[in-house]
């Protein structure tokens, strides 16, 4: 009995033991960064103090999705992947191939000791352009003609919608630069080159991210749900003040000029809760951006109170040297002491987390600059609900290119439309057309096809001619809206004599600019390519016509202008081309403003609203305005 009860008390005293090893253990496991109920600066500080310098070195690190696998993010601790701009998806690629590949990337972030998960970035610029099928918005320099905070607020919400749908929570947008020379080769990318109408459309963050609250402190970053995405004002700053518009290059300014033209957007995002900020490839007066820390650290940091992260463009702290990744040591140094946090490598990542691993060993960057950089990175990853919901929502892919997105854009290309020139014909101007007639020409390069039709970062980088993605030509939209006993005969490229021998009531030439992106698209004449010019004269010498450029900025036009009845600037329309004919026939009237000056001739250039030479073809602000059609008709 005495054994019995020795042995008794032997498995209670263990059995205590046991209780209180698991209840100290339950305690120890319990961490405050995973506790969603605990304040975000609680979160970030408990997960800081457990992290090594690997770890937050590797949060700093994004890089490209060619280079990236589970093992990859799991083994250096990505802190983020994104698609570059050649290193996208097959063609046609289902959302569904985009969730699965993100979900992988992600599943290795997680399975790291601490368990952070990744951002998963893309150039969502209009609509979540590279992915096939999704609805393509018109370029910014078309939503600048709209003039609608509200408009681009709603294309925002949509665009986000879209990035969801392929399960990517990062797009890198809005371009807030305010382009000073359509010679640049990213001018579609601007809005306008008045900052005030930019500062206008930066509501496009309030779309993309959500509305911030009315006591949410100035620069906190802020993202609403899972049906928003972190949004990147960019370039920082002064991106499109370069000398002749050369992308990458030097922007010649004194400090006011740049606090006028080029910083107020920055300003109004920030107030917006902008989460990330890009640096520019360009230089400040012969200053690189991506080494400028007075003004990334010091003015965007310090003085507009940013505390959100800044990003680096691709590879752009090794293009502060020349040869460009001459000495990747002194790039990594100068970047991330002039305040970057993180880093888009792309690809040699090895390379990068090495070099920044030997400067912080010896003391040539500081722990407290790692530190600030890895807790801006980790407060938007916490104030995004990234680590509750780490994975993509299948249920999403039902946004993408969705209906009432599509009329969204239709909206938008209608408002965006600018007419330029209106001829009376018998006391009765060009435009509307009329529906009901016997016979009408379509021609033009543009005139059916989609991939001219969207530009540059639509489903590839630099955007291609031809059947690239889905949506409706313009072409198209016209026979869907014409009188069904209208007979329409498109030729791309017809000569006088045909236009001239077949007795039609009037002709549509849509013409303009092929696809282009970045320093791809920088030119010196801004001439439109034949046979754009040829078929302009060939059609406008021989019968009534309407011109539609298609083009990312003011081009090259003055030499055909007394042939042409009426001029429309179309921009890039993206892929609802119904929203050209809608107003070309009258069932809407034009209301677009020029957002930027359109001039005689390229010797006047740079040339903006405002200059003592100012003498534009077109000023800026300037449109025509017609009115909708009396007379509708259902067929």
């Amino acid at each position: 009995m005495l054994m019995v009860r020795m042995a008794r008390s032997h498995f209670f005293v263990v059995g205590i033991l046991v209780l209180c090893c698991w209840t100290v253990k339950t305690k120890a496991e319990y961490m405050r960064y995973k506790d969603p109920k605990q304040p975000v600066d609680v979160r970030v500080k408990d997960l800081m103090s457990r992290m090594t310098l690997a770890e937050k070195i590797g949060q700093m690190s994004q890089i490209d999705r060619v280079v990236a696998s589970a093992e990859v993010v799991r083994n250096y601790y990505i802190g983020s992947v994104f698609n570059g701009g050649e290193s996208l998806l097959p063609n046609r690629a289902t959302p569904e191939t985009w969730m699965d590949m993100v979900n992988e990337f992600q599943k290795g972030a997680l399975s790291t000791r601490l368990g952070i998960p990744i951002i998963y970035g893309i150039d969502a610029i209009h609509g979540n352009n590279d992915v096939y099928g999704a609805t393509v918005f018109p370029h910014n320099i078309g939503l600048g003609a709209a003039r609608d905070p509200l408009l681009v607020k709603k294309i925002g919400a949509a665009t986000a919608l879209e990035v969801r749908a392929a399960g990517i929570q990062y797009s890198f947008a809005p371009c807030v630069a305010v382009c000073r020379d359509p010679r640049w080769g990213r001018c579609f990318e601007s809005y306008s080159e008045d900052p005030q109408v930019v500062q206008a459309m930066t509501d496009i963050i309030l779309g993309l991210q959500g509305d911030v609250p009315p006591d949410s402190p100035k620069g906190v970053p802020y993202i609403s749900g899972q049906n928003n995405v972190l949004a990147c004002a960019k370039h920082y700053v002064g991106d499109g003040g370069t000398i002749r518009g050369i992308n990458e290059y030097d922007t010649v300014a004194n400090w006011d000029d740049l606090l006028r033209i080029h910083m107020p957007a920055y300003n109004d995002s920030i107030i917006k809760g902008v989460s990330t900020v890009m640096i520019s490839y360009s230089s400040w007066n012969g200053v690189k951006m991506h080494a400028n820390r007075d003004l990334i650290t010091g003015f965007l940091k310090n003085t507009l109170h940013f505390e959100g992260f800044v990003i680096s463009d691709s590879q752009g702290i090794y293009k502060m040297t020349s040869p460009e990744h001459v000495n990747s040591t002194y790039s990594i140094l100068v970047g991330v002491n002039a305040g970057i946090d993180m880093i888009m490598i792309p690809y040699n990542y090895t390379e990068f987390i090495d070099g920044l691993t030997y400067l912080v060993n010896n003391s040539f960057i500081s722990m407290s600059r790692i530190d600030d950089a890895v807790r801006r990175i980790l407060r938007v990853k916490f104030m995004m609900g990234l680590f509750e919901y780490p994975f993509p929502d299948y249920s999403m892919i039902k946004y993408l290119g969705s209906q009432e997105h599509r009329e969204l854009a239709r909206e938008a290309v209608r408002r965006s439309l600018v007419l330029l020139k209106n001829v009376r014909f018998e006391d009765e101007p060009l435009l509307p057309l009329p529906k009901h007639a016997s016979r009408i020409l379509v021609a033009g390069s543009h005139a059916n096809d989609i991939g001219n039709q969207c530009g540059g970062w639509t489903v590839s980088w630099h955007g291609l001619s031809g059947n690239t993605t889905i949506g409706t030509t313009v072409l198209t939209a016209i026979r869907n809206t014409i009188h069904p006993k209208t007979e329409v005969i498109f030729e791309e490229n017809p000569g006088s004599a045909f236009v001239k021998s077949s007795k039609f009531s009037y002709a549509i030439v849509v013409v303009g600019e092929v696809p282009y992106s970045e320093t791809y698209g920088d030119s010196l004449n801004l001439t439109i390519p034949e046979p754009g010019p040829s078929t302009i004269r060939n059609v406008c010498g021989s019968v009534k016509c309407v011109v539609v450029l298609i083009t990312g900025r003011p081009v090259v036009i003055q030499p055909y202008l007394d042939q042409i009845d009426a001029l429309v600037a179309a921009w890039l329309p993206g892929t609802e081309g119904q929203g050209v004919a809608d107003v070309l026939f009258g069932d809407y009237g034009f209301s677009g403003k020029l957002p930027r000056t359109w001039f005689k001739t390229v010797d006047q250039l740079p040339m903006n609203v405002g200059d003592p030479h100012y003498d534009p073809l077109f000023p800026f602000g300037f449109g025509l305005t017609t009115k909708p059609s009396e007379a509708h008709y259902s067929y």
